[in-house]
């Protein structure tokens, strides 16, 4: 006799377990602790199986009955339903292990110690808020253009082009890791070039004038603050690395005897070399009896153990008078940049592989850290010579 609902709110445990069975298979397991679990009997390739279809009352009568037909249907085809449901269920594990949001956490943590702080925390913010919420838990490799078009749009509409760009390119970024892992056939932005009109550059602030480069440097040199900051903030100028190098620099990668800082350039995940120029020498001799045991060699002002802050340099800057918008962190570089070439007359390329961008020989090919290693050597005693001059003497000619 099929079962009712009756009977099974009223099947009490015994001290073994008991089968109450209901027709075509189905029957319901009481166990000694009361579980009432329902169980499909069946035969697949003359082995008698079982298959577990849930518990009551979560799983009622009626939905016990209807998970059985499901299964003798599969049965009848030739598919074994145990071995259908493990199928099911690795298949989704695979999808969640290839979800754009894994494989993107994925690419993130790979990359992440070489990049700063605030720059890894910005654009994980941004895949977070912007990105994941729409397409995170789909299959990378599903993911197509007018989906990433919709997220940027979005984005674009609040008034963040630029994020929107940043977004588009870090998604990127994802797409091609996914395709370089197996996980993708190819990265969809690609599609998606000119979707979005061109963001406004923001130049950031910067000195070039050789006049109001002395003023400015004498300014910093009669900084009152900690010595940390006062070195920091005289070295600077001298090696225009970009401010997040500078203030996560090591010890062990600073040669005094050889006049060389080795490191690894956030953008470009390559080893660069900075000649130090004499001046350069002197700073950190001051400051090496102060943080020369230590990791870093501008230290936080809390511990030791952690780089200076980002905004040390530039409160410091801000205390001093000098506003925002005659110069910022980044601007020694462009400092550096302008008057080499234009008052120096140092050769451009000499210039771009000391600024540590991607320059190119003839054939295409990326030249090493140590090209023209000697004449960016005498090009970096040139212009710490040249920004001495500045600041000893008002009317300022080339060298």
């Amino acid at each position: 006799m099929p079962l009712t609902n009756t009977e099974i709110r009223n099947a009490k445990p015994e001290t073994k377990a008991r089968k109450l069975f209901d027709e075509r298979g189905l029957f319901l397991l009481v166990t000694p602790k009361g579980g009432k679990w329902w169980r499909f009997k069946y035969r697949f390739e003359g082995k008698e199986k079982q298959l577990s279809l849930g518990v009551y009352p979560d799983v009622s009568l009626k939905d016990a009955r209807d998970r059985r037909d499901e299964a003798r249907k599969l049965v009848a085809n030739g598919i074994d339903p145990s071995e259908n449901r493990k199928a099911k269920k690795a298949a989704r594990e695979g999808i969640a292990e290839n979800s754009f949001e894994v494989v993107a956490r994925e690419w993130f943590t790979k990359h992440a110690d070489n990049w700063s702080e605030g720059h890894s925390g910005r654009m994980l913010r941004r895949l977070e808020n912007d990105v994941f919420p729409w397409i995170g838990p789909k299959p990378v490799g599903e993911v197509k253009a007018p989906e990433l078009l919709s997220i940027i749009q979005r984005i674009e509409k609040r008034g963040a082009l630029e994020t929107a760009h940043r977004v588009l390119g870090n998604c990127g970024q994802v797409f091609r890791y996914a395709v370089a892992t197996g996980r993708a056939e190819r990265d969809p932005t690609g599609d998606l070039r000119g979707a979005l009109p061109p963001a406004k550059v923001k130049h950031l602030a910067a000195v070039t004038e050789p006049k109001q480069v002395a003023g400015l440097l004498r300014v910093m040199d009669g900084y009152e603050g900690s010595l940390i900051v006062s070195c920091a903030l005289r070295l600077a100028p001298l090696v225009f690395v970009r401010p997040g190098e500078l203030r996560k620099a090591e010890w062990t990668d600073v040669d005094l005897d050889k006049a060389e800082w080795s490191y690894i350039v956030t953008k470009t995940d390559t080893r660069h070399i900075v000649p130090l120029s004499r001046q350069a020498i002197e700073i950190l001799r001051e400051i090496e009896p102060l943080t020369g045991r230590g990791r870093y060699v501008f230290p936080g002002a809390r511990t030791l153990s952690r780089p200076m802050s980002n905004n040390a340099i530039l409160a410091a800057m801000r205390r001093m008078g000098i506003p925002k918008e005659e110069m910022s962190g980044h601007g020694f570089r462009a400092m550096a940049r302008t008057i080499l070439d234009e008052v120096l007359g140092v050769r451009p390329d000499f210039i771009e592989h000391q600024l540590a961008h991607a320059v190119r020989d003839p054939n295409g090919r990326a030249y090493n850290r140590t090209a023209h290693l000697e004449e960016r050597k005498k090009m970096m005693q040139q212009w710490a010579d040249y920004l001495d001059q500045l600041k000893a003497c008002e009317n300022v000619v080339p060298l």
